[in-house]
């Protein structure tokens, strides 16, 4: 396992970070201690939960864990979220003062711990004027209920404006991004990307295989059946079946880390994994497994480095379908500008 500091902090956390959205749906209580000790096994300190995730179930089971292993609390970096609905009530869901004050008071009793190491807004809210909920944070982490703050699903212009606004209104700074980030999703680079390189925020990437898309077991023009996910529902969120399909893009990257893998001799997934590792800003990535053998092979990618050529042919397959402007060529040309070369006399 390699390691990194999480966004421009000191914090040090595994450049894999183990994401628990399955624990309490997917994943029942004894499989999820399965991969909670795996993970640390192999070396992990940093775990990604929120409180939405099986209503509250999945912190739930990270807590019991953390009580039954308390000795580990110390050497993990435990992050969690909130924003959206837990329960019917009109103030149960956004990033109001109100709304965040009774949800991490709620996470942290569901976690057991006196605070979390990351909180962070789980998606923007429209109706909530984002100095407040910066304000919020600052005073959470003031208060000693969290040690730092992050958002997740931000554009560009909001996590420039938060990030901007920190400063401006003196209140801790956003450290972290999560967003969806894989071979078959990189629009981030068009601006979050930069945006993160400049202000420091680390990217903590979720959905790193697409939803098993790159995992290699989705065929062309055959929709999937059986206990996977797009078996299951093939209409499945942003990784749904049909859409995918029929980009021809789709299966140029798939072919290229199928490629990549057998050069190398892993999985798939381990390959679209180091290749997310290695990419700018990235502090750890979000994975996401059923099973702890779906767990264990997502873990080889940790110490896996692609060498250049490998990462070059996996950056051209992957290329965003863009138009001229403002991300294509047209448009970068008309940010781009060198130095003058001044020829001797």
């Amino acid at each position: 396992m390699r390691y990194r500091t999480l966004g421009a902090t000191g914090t040090v956390v595994s450049t894999l970070c183990l994401g628990t959205m399955t624990f309490g749906a997917e994943t029942d209580e004894a499989g999820s201690f399965a991969q909670l000790d795996r993970f640390v096994e192999a070396g992990g300190t940093f775990i990604d939960t929120a409180d939405v995730y099986s209503a509250g179930v999945s912190e739930e089971i990270v807590g019991r864990w953390l009580r039954t292993r308390p000795k580990l609390r110390d050497r993990l970096v435990i992050a969690t979220k909130g924003r959206f609905p837990m329960g019917p009530g009109a103030n149960d869901a956004g990033l109001s003062r109100v709304h965040l004050t009774r949800a991490l008071d709620a996470s942290l009793r569901r976690l057991g711990v006196e605070a979390v190491d990351l909180y962070q807004a789980h998606a923007w809210d429209p109706l909530t004027p984002l100095p407040e909920t910066l304000r919020f944070f600052d005073d959470a982490i003031r208060a000693g209920k969290i040690r730092y703050a992050g958002v997740s699903n931000f554009t560009g212009w909001q996590l420039q404006k938060a990030a901007l606004l920190t400063q401006h209104l003196n209140l801790s700074p956003i450290v972290t991004l999560q967003p969806q980030y894989n071979l078959l999703a990189r629009e981030i680079e068009f601006e979050l990307v930069p945006v993160c390189e400049n202000e420091g925020i680390g990217i903590l990437p979720w959905s790193p295989l697409g939803g098993g898309w790159l995992t290699g077991k989705y065929q062309r023009d055959n929709t999937p059946t059986g206990a996977t996910r797009l078996g299951e529902n093939p209409q499945r969120g942003v990784e749904a079946y049909a859409g995918r399909n029929a980009e021809e893009r789709t299966w140029r990257v798939i072919d290229a880390v199928r490629h990549v893998a057998g050069e190398r001799g892993v999985s798939m997934s381990a390959v679209a994994l180091a290749w997310l590792q290695a990419r700018p800003a990235v502090t750890s990535v979000i994975l996401g497994a059923r099973t702890t053998a779906q767990l264990d092979d997502n873990l080889t990618a940790a110490d896996l480095v692609l060498d250049a050529d490998q990462m070059r042919l996996l950056d051209e397959a992957s290329a965003p379908l863009v138009g001229d402007y403002p991300y294509g060529g047209a448009g970068v040309r008309q940010r781009a500008r060198d130095l003058p070369t001044v020829s001797g006399q």
